[in-house]
């Protein structure tokens, strides 16, 4: 039977069991649109989720990837909507994250006379995706997605782009629709190299662990937890400039703070070690420049787990690379290392493990009074802001963060994110992934809270994400962290040494005369809202909007001042 080239494309998505596609539309994609409108062939079977904006289209899609495992499909209209579109497909690139982003071209007729918006999209999306493609012939299409979805779902995974002519998607033929196979991508790394590293691994006489994203992204987290008891080793989170996923246990005895920001910093955090286990991490993106350039010491012995070849040894000498699936790899490694242990490293380990213990102990009832300490401080201190979310929120939360110098990791510290899966942390850093990445996250879970926690600038970003909230009745709580500025830009210009920085002079990065309410603007957008300057009225309003039924947001007033330099430990 005969069908047009976008009934072959939605034909594919549904077998495929495509739930959802996140778009926002215009002419090229309007036989997308008039396939999946009620009385069309598809209203039934995939449901187009509309965003007003392609910010908040690309996190919807990226949140829902991230928290499925699975391919999110996102479609955009031609040039201007993939332009913007650009900041948040950067991001899933440096995430990582396995979507299918398409696009309607111009019709292939009118391309010698340079038609209106018509472009080379393929050249324009190519840096920042695994494959990027148009389609010539209809009879490619099949091909062409199943090409797609296969590159965006193995390791390691990422964004694809298709661009599909008008004419094409009208066009008519008998194909060949049967769907991508879904492979099986656990491949068992080299038992030398997982002998290599039990060996030093063994050996060691002060060990620590390095957690990166694609642990939980590889659904290792149980192996890792194992391997790090064994050995009685920290677990250590990648800095906060690409901390996207926990992959560790907040609550965990061996759970430590994150790496600092900076090279000198981390430099002195790791220096006590002579073995780093780094497990599913980019070693390292740094953000601004610092000496000693070099943050890993000369002295250690870095032996590197993932699935990413292209990240073993990629910066820093390793000794032993270990190439492969990580829940694998880990879950090897673990009984490799039962099997070497002897009782002088097991007596090192077990006073390892009961010394961290006690760190951590003294340093939540550090971070508790220092909290307790500042509650009467108006506006509110970040940490106060913190502190009364902690003591509300749900086992089962899923947080998205995107205002790192509020939140700080103190969800971690205070050991209070149970389930580590149900963390989101922004990797590439274009502003206002957080609001559409909370929406996507609660679309794939829906049976979870959902927190958002958003900087007052970055949500300016993707703020038109609310209406889609509201339109299809998704229940995120979105906090805004509301300092009025840009002070992630103030902590960087004033760690630059720039002299007016370090005056406390700053231009363009201040969000005031006049400051934005918030809380107008998520009502014209449908979405209920209050304003908070009390921490017992935060704590009370969060555990009633994470246990209800609507979106909701809560406009936060927090202290103005800006820290010297975030402090994670």
């Amino acid at each position: 039977m005969k069908k047009t080239g976008i009934e072959s494309f939605l034909q594919m998505l549904v077998d495929a069991e495509v739930r959802y596609i996140f778009g926002n539309p215009g002419t090229t994609e309007l036989p997308l649109c008039d396939a999946m409108a009620p009385g069309g062939n598809y209203s039934e079977r995939i449901q187009y989720i509309l965003g007003l904006h392609e910010v908040a289209v690309m996190g919807m899609a990226d949140g829902y990837a991230m928290a499925r495992g699975d391919l999110g499909v996102v479609n955009l209209h031609i040039s201007c909507g993939l332009g913007n579109a650009m900041g948040m497909l950067y991001n899933a690139h440096r995430e990582g994250t396995p979507l299918l982003v398409t696009v309607g071209q111009q019709d292939r007729r009118l391309r010698f006379e340079e038609p209106i918006l018509g472009s080379d999209m393929v050249r324009v999306a190519r840096p920042w995706t695994k494959w990027a493609a148009e389609v010539e012939r209809i009879e490619d299409l099949p091909s062409a997605v199943r090409r797609a979805m296969q590159q965006a779902l193995t390791p390691p995974t990422g964004p694809v782009f298709l661009s599909i002519p008008l004419d094409i998607q009208l066009e008519r033929a008998e194909l060949d629709l049967t769907p991508a196979p879904r492979l099986n991508t656990r491949v068992r790394p080299p038992v030398e190299a997982l002998c290599q590293a039990a060996d030093l691994l063994s050996a060691a006489e002060n060990p620590a662990i390095l957690v990166g994203s694609r642990v939980t992204e590889s659904d290792a987290i149980d192996e890792l937890v194992a391997v790090a008891e064994h050995l009685g080793a920290p677990a250590i989170s990648e800095s906060g400039t690409t901390h996207g996923r926990l992959g560790f246990p907040a609550d965990h005895p061996l759970s430590v703070p994150g790496l600092p920001l900076w090279s000198p910093q981390v430099r002195e955090r790791l220096k006590p070690y002579d073995v780093l286990l780094v497990v599913g991490m980019d070693v390292l993106r740094q953000y601004v420049y610092h000496e000693p350039s070099r943050p890993i010491p000369e002295h250690l012995h870095v032996i590197h787990f993932d699935h990413d070849a292209y990240q073993l040894g990629k910066n820093y000498p390793i000794r032993v690379g270990v190439w492969g699936d990580i829940k694998a790899g880990l879950s090897e490694l673990a009984t490799m290392l039962t099997e070497r242990a002897t009782p002088h490293h097991e007596q090192l380990a077990a006073q390892r493990r009961q010394r961290l213990a006690e760190q951590q102990a003294a340093m939540r009832k550090k971070l508790l009074d220092a909290a307790a300490a500042e509650r009467d401080e108006r506006p509110m201190t970040p940490l106060v802001l913190m502190e009364s979310l902690a003591r509300v929120l749900p086992e089962n939360v899923a947080v998205v963060e995107e205002a790192v110098t509020t939140t700080n990791t103190m969800f971690e510290r205070l050991g209070v994110l149970k389930n580590p899966k149900g963390y989101f942390g922004t990797r590439g850093w274009a502003l206002g992934w957080g609001l559409g990445t909370a929406i996507g996250v609660q679309m794939a879970w829906p049976d979870r809270p959902v927190l958002a926690m958003l900087g007052d600038g970055a949500a300016m970003y993707g703020i038109q994400g609310l209406w889609s909230a509201a339109h299809y009745n998704i229940p995120v709580t979105f906090v805004i962290c509301n300092n009025a500025q840009y002070q992630i830009l103030k902590i960087g210009a004033a760690s630059m040494g720039l002299p007016q920085a370090q005056a406390g002079n700053f231009l363009g990065l201040d969000t005031l005369q006049p400051e934005i309410d918030f809380v107008a603007l998520a009502e014209s957008l449908g979405v209920r809202a209050s304003r908070v300057t009390e921490p017992e009225e935060l704590s009370a309003l969060a555990a009633e909007s994470l246990a209800g039924d609507e979106p909701r947001l809560i406009d936060v007033a927090i202290t103005r001042e800006t820290p010297g330099r975030l402090n994670y430990g």
